[in-house]
């Protein structure tokens, strides 16, 4: 994770950042927006997607199963903070601001996720997921998910409460933020296996 000098000595807007990613140059990377200051993030590495999708993919079949709010992924970006600027962008989140494809902000929002989920990566420093975690803590989003994949654990976070952590044989809840949603922590770190052998032909 480093800080990006750009051509403007004044820090960027959520407006501009947002012109500046899609530049050509930038298309190709990932990165948030932190107090104006443009922070370059390493790609994710394989466990880290595996993680990420089945978390999106439990998440989604509760939305679609009870008919209201939608998951974001690929670290779709939100607008946490004014002047100066934060944008980040959570692994995977669950709104309920749209009832419909067509009411969904084209570029970045600034209406929080009531979920974030950030799968850490090994070269995820501490003190950098913590400030990340506080800064969607500040900003309105009522839960976080923070999924450990070397020790299989989640941390779960919410405003004015201590920090939980829950693991692998324990059961993880959408607790108030998404009442009825629940799943074993296993389940985030999932795999089926290698498909079976084909079925050898007798000889003739």
């Amino acid at each position: 994770m480093s800080v990006i000098a750009t051509a403007s000595k004044t820090l960027m807007t959520a407006e501009e950042f947002g012109d500046w990613v899609c530049l050509p140059e930038n298309v190709n990377g990932f990165f948030e927006l932190v107090r104006g200051e443009v922070i370059e993030l390493p790609p994710p590495m394989k466990i880290h997607g595996v993680v990420a999708w089945h978390a999106s993919r439990l998440l989604g079949n509760f939305c679609i199963a009870r008919n209201c709010g939608y998951i974001t992924t690929n670290d779709s970006g939100v607008i946490l903070e004014r002047d100066p600027d934060t944008v980040r962008g959570p692994d995977v989140a669950v709104y309920e601001d749209a009832g419909s494809f067509d009411e969904l902000h084209p570029k970045y929002d600034e209406v929080p996720p009531v979920l974030a989920v950030e799968v850490l990566s090994p070269n995820d420093r501490p003190n950098k997921v913590v400030r990340k975690i506080g800064d969607y803590l500040r900003n309105g989003v009522k839960l976080v998910w923070l999924i450990d994949p070397d020790d299989r654990t989640v941390t779960v976070f919410a405003p004015d409460r201590t920090q939980v952590t829950v693991g692998p044989d324990d059961e993880l809840s959408g607790e108030a933020v998404l009442p009825g949603f629940a799943c074993r922590v296993a389940d985030l770190f999932f795999v089926p296996g290698p498909p079976p052998k084909p079925t050898e032909l007798p000889s003739a």
